[in-house]
């Protein structure tokens, strides 16, 4: 393993000026005569007001996945100094997107068409058609740019929420996807992110069903007391099993439909702007390539990548205040030292606590901790297995990521 790269390689970019994501931003360079050097992404600009382009400067300018009037406008802009990638056309998805995903972005089709028809699987159905994990050269470079936008978009998304809390609010949760609903660990994960989200922090999730979805829950019924948080769960238990995709699907939908007009939770401090959906479900960050697993619908906001690679790297970076992980297997193990890494080396700054819950699986079953310890011991910053700690009781867990 060679030494970790310098934090300014890696550490998220502050917004650059020469970036306009958005239509009044666009409006307003335009109204000063140049857009000289500008990154203008993914905007549509065919719509009216349609911008007339012709006299502005655009030396230098890129325009990145936008829609123009006609095919002669990009040229025209070619010709004049600008450089164009246009959207690629017979994708299903943006090729620089300007927002993160909801969920009814994801399920959009599906009370139409079912599970077959949403958005989320006819994206995956694309991927899998066009070389899955192994993609042809135009499909790649259409993925590539795909997951540049959502890497804009989480920066912007976050940015506000960072701002106002710092890293350290920010709490990622592992564990196994196959956990069913309304068993035993999906309840306590369910609890975990209703906690988290009360006590203000951000709760950050893989994005998939399971241990997943039960967290991402939690946070979205924060607002919510706890005996409604165990009816919804008594709800979407009807379809327990992520295989069932209507069902699993439809069970989720019924619930986001039934708690939309909930409460609002109150907030310790001032709210920052445009941060309402992390303290409504918190944010998911999964990948189409396990797109064969349903859509988990209870995030704020879904950071949903092509890349795991990227996928992985991005929640273990953003998860600053400490990661709970419960029960798991191969995928879970893998991010638990993947996790380690980061903080062995101190890649990202300083990390949280280790929160292992089930005392027994991970020292009996999975004996994670004996390994772990040793580990942190020997970190270039110092003895770190003090923050490993094992638990059985949810609120203990919280307690010790809140204190």
């Amino acid at each position: 393993m060679p030494t970790p790269p310098p934090a300014d390689v890696i550490e998220p970019h502050a917004p650059h000026a020469d970036e306009v994501q958005t239509r009044t931003e666009f409006d307003s360079r335009l109204a000063g005569g140049t857009l000289a050097g500008l990154t203008v992404q993914g905007l549509r600009l065919d719509l009216d007001p349609v911008p007339d382009l012709r006299a502005v400067d655009v030396a230098g300018a890129l325009f990145v996945g936008c829609r123009f009037a006609d095919r002669e406008v990009g040229a025209d802009l070619v010709r004049r100094g600008a450089n164009v990638v246009p959207p690629f056309s017979g994708l299903p998805y943006p090729t620089q997107p300007s927002h993160l995903y909801t969920a009814d972005d994801l399920a959009a089709g599906f009370a139409e068409g079912g599970f077959t028809q949403m958005y989320d699987t006819r994206v995956y159905a694309h991927f899998r058609a066009h070389g899955g994990a192994l993609p042809d050269v135009r499909e790649a470079l259409g993925q590539r740019l795909h997951d540049h936008g959502v890497d804009n978009a989480l920066a912007d998304a976050t940015r506000a929420w960072l701002a106002a809390h710092g890293p350290q609010s920010v709490v990622g949760v592992m564990g196994g996807h196959a956990v069913p609903r309304g068993s035993v660990a999906y309840r306590m994960a369910a609890v975990l992110g209703w906690e988290l989200a009360r006590a203000d922090r951000l709760v950050v999730t893989g994005g998939g069903p399971g241990v997943m979805e039960a967290a991402n829950l939690g946070a979205f019924l924060a607002a919510w007391p706890a005996d409604e948080l165990s009816a919804a769960i008594d709800l979407l238990a009807v379809a327990p099993d992520f295989t069932d995709h209507d069902r699993y699907t439809a069970a989720a939908l019924a619930v986001r439909k039934r708690y939309a007009d909930g409460p609002s939770l109150p907030s310790p401090r001032p709210a920052a702007p445009d941060t309402a959906w992390a303290r409504s479900g918190g944010l998911a960050i999964p990948t189409w390539l396990y797109g064969h697993e349903p859509a988990n619908l209870f995030a704020g906001r879904i950071a949903k990548y092509f890349s795991n690679a990227i996928r992985e790297d991005t929640i273990l970076r953003l998860a600053r205040g400490g990661i709970v992980f419960a029960p798991g297997r191969a995928g879970t193990v893998q991010e638990v030292f993947q996790a380690a890494t980061k903080t062995f080396y101190g890649t990202d700054g300083a990390s949280g606590a280790y929160v292992f819950l089930d005392r027994t699986f991970w020292t009996a079953e999975l004996p994670v901790e004996s390994l772990l310890r040793p580990l942190f011991a020997a970190s270039p910053f110092g003895d770190l297995s003090h923050t490993i700690h094992l638990t059985d009781d949810v609120r203990e867990a919280v307690r010790l990521l809140v204190r």
